[in-house]
Order: structure tokens, then sequence, then C-alpha cells
């Protein structure tokens, strides 16, 4: 159970990304955070991990509460947490293989890990990961010689190397096409199916929010504007779309089909 009390995040410069947000995620929830570009939803994210450091509030995960962590007990709390991103954040210079195993750096010693020294399980598990994921034949090649859906594969597998009880993935098919898309939700559906993995997913694509949603919490200036579950959002009424994307938004196609349309305002 992860609970998100009262959180608060104001940045050096004044800005209010998130606002006194509450929330709980029931272990193995999927659960999708929408809303538009800049409404807290990264912010959010990262501050769950303690990428970025929460003004106010507490993260209390399994009865511990994350804001307070600090050293060897935040890294291992982190350990449980697999982070996957919007633009991939791999290494391009270095391997597929590589850049997986580097999801086992925080259960490697230091030294170990700059000299890229790793034991023969993590290999055979990085192994096994990459073809689970259908890419253990790009395994020796570098990152920027991947496809945009490969590279998120790779992200996939290098959260999985820390053998996550949850994971945090933001905006994680923004770059990519409809069809790879689809693939890489397909493949976060699985592990939250079958490995009963918790999943906080943002998104922007109303349609894949629908289709893979088991719960929504909706953003707006960095304060909660809806809450729903998978039947609710597929009935979201035009009030409340615009509860969540302001009045200058329109739905494209019917219901929730197709991708959110709005003003370059709205956008900011």
């Amino acid at each position: 159970m992860l609970e998100v009390r009262h959180l608060t995040k104001i940045y050096d410069d004044g800005t209010v990304a998130v606002n006194d947000v509450s929330f709980e995620v029931a272990e193995g929830d999927f659960l999708v955070i929408i809303g538009l570009s800049g409404s807290g939803k990264s912010t959010l994210l990262r501050c769950i991990n303690r990428l970025i450091e929460p003004t106010e509030g507490e993260i209390i995960w399994n009865g511990v509460d994350l804001v307070q962590l600090q050293g060897e007990d935040l890294r291992n709390a982190r350990r449980q947490i697999g982070m996957i991103f919007q633009h991939f954040n791999l290494v391009n210079r270095s391997s597929v293989l590589t850049n997986v195993l580097s999801g086992r750096l925080g259960y490697t010693p230091s030294w170990k890990s700059l000299l890229g020294r790793f034991s023969p399980e993590d290999l055979e598990k990085a192994t096994q990961v990459l073809e689970r994921l259908g890419i253990a034949d790009q395994t020796h090649k570098r990152a920027d010689e991947l496809s945009g859906g490969q590279q998120q594969r790779v992200g996939v597998a290098r959260a999985l190397m820390q053998e996550p009880t949850m994971i945090l993935a933001d905006e994680p098919v923004a770059s990519l096409d409809p069809v790879l898309a689809h693939s890489i939700m397909q493949q976060l559906e699985l592990l939250n199916q079958e490995d009963d993995m918790t999943i906080i997913c943002s998104l922007h694509y109303l349609d894949l929010v629908q289709r893979y949603a088991s719960n929504v919490i909706g953003l707006r200036d960095g304060e909660i504007a809806y809450r729903g579950s998978k039947t609710e959002i597929q009935a979201m009424t035009d009030d409340e779309f615009k509860e969540i994307y302001g009045e200058e938004a329109e739905r494209v196609g019917h219901g929730l089909e197709g991708e959110l349309q709005s003003t370059p305002e709205a956008e900011k």
C-alpha cells in the first residue's frame, strides 16, 4: 500500500508544481495519472522515489515514510521502486546489456559497478529479462542503434533488474507511435497482472488510459481534479473532462478515443 499524504512541491523559483495532493494506491493496482503538460504529473512521480525532494507531506509505503529516509535506508527502499522515463535515459554509447545491468547498481558495491564487474547471477538475470521482453537478440548492440520501442524495452528491462515491487512510469510512451505505445503498455500490463506489480504511470493519450488503467487520478495545476475507476473514466462527462484539461481543451473522436487536443496556451 502506498499512501501519499498532503504532498506539496514548491520549486526554488516559487512554482507550485504539486499542491496538497493525497491519494492511496493498493498493492497490485495500475494507477494512471492524467493531465496536461505542466500539471505536475512528472514532479509527483519523481517525488515518490525521491528523485525530487518534496517540500511538505508524507509518502507512506508499506508503513514507512519515504520522505524521512536517508542514506542506506533510502537506497534500500529505492531498490524496490523501478523507474521508466519518457526519453529512455539510456547511455547511448553503451551496449544494451550494460544499460540493463545498471539496474543492479543498488545491489552492487560501488567499486565493482565502476569497473563494470557484475556477478554471473546478475548476467544470467539480465539475459532472462531481455528474453522476457523480446530483445535478447539486441544484447550487444549500442543503445542508440535501437528503435524507440526497443530502447524503451531496455528501459523496462533495466527497471526489472532492481526486482521492484512497484514501477513508476513517467510518460513512457509519449515518444512512440500508437502501435509501439500499445506494445510497451502491454508489457507493463503483464507485469501488473502476472507479477502482481504495482504500476503508477502518467499518460497523455486517453485511449491508453481507458484500455490499461484500473484507477485514475487527474491533475490540474498541481492539484487533484479527478478520481475514477476504469469504468468511470470510460464514462467521463464533458464537464469532468474540462475539470482536468480546462475549457480550452476538446476531445477528439468518440468517448475517450484519440489524443487529447488543446490550444498552445493549454500546454503551458
